[in-house]
């Protein structure tokens, strides 16, 4: 795994989705450095990388579905729907809304999330996992059990620690160091 992870770091800087300057992130905090994971995701080899990445790691977890927070997750989740299919072991998507549809079902999780489930979150990156967390707490209301919680960037700015705290599985692709250099993360 730690050569696609090490391919996947360099095609970030390669195309641009790490960048350095003043930022002001999700959570409100301030940042030297912007990590735009969508940037991977939506790339070709980017999308095939991260989903080579992740799938034994839901494997391995015996996860039965995987979903996570839009926007950030929406390409992910699908790659990883796509590339499970293709491998002969199929983990369906789901990607949860910020707040439930005004309309028509008025959900808040779109796709086929069955109650009871074994099931991953994923994000393109974690901060104060903010984001995650409202993913975490929509899949629990819907009656599923979240067995892996993945990044693919830990920011190590306190999201990662606190799930571990909260007793979540979490692991990531990626992380930062307090200068915001980005290495793959030990183990991958």
């Amino acid at each position: 795994m730690s050569e696609e992870v090490d391919r996947l770091l360099q095609l970030a800087l390669d195309k641009g989705a790490l960048k350095y300057g003043d930022f002001t992130l999700t959570s409100g905090k301030k940042s030297s450095y912007y990590f735009d994971g969508r940037i991977l995701s939506l790339n070709p080899e980017g999308a095939y990388l991260i989903s080579k990445s992740v799938l034994p790691i839901l494997q391995q977890a015996r996860v039965e579905a995987v979903g996570g927070p839009t926007l950030g997750a929406d390409p992910i989740v699908a790659s990883i729907a796509l590339s499970s299919h293709i491998n002969e072991t199929p983990i369906p998507a789901f990607i949860v809304r910020k707040e439930a549809k005004s309309h028509g079902t008025g959900k808040g999780v779109e796709g086929l999330l069955q109650s009871g489930s074994r099931v991953a979150i994923i994000d393109d990156t974690c901060t104060t996992g903010g984001s995650l967390f409202q993913a975490i707490e929509a899949a629990e209301e819907a009656g599923c059990t979240v067995v892996k919680v993945v990044a693919i960037l830990d920011r190590r700015e306190g999201g990662g620690d606190e799930l571990r705290k909260r007793g979540y599985d979490f692991v990531a692709l990626m992380e930062a160091n307090s200068e915001g250099k980005i290495e793959v993360a030990p183990g991958m």
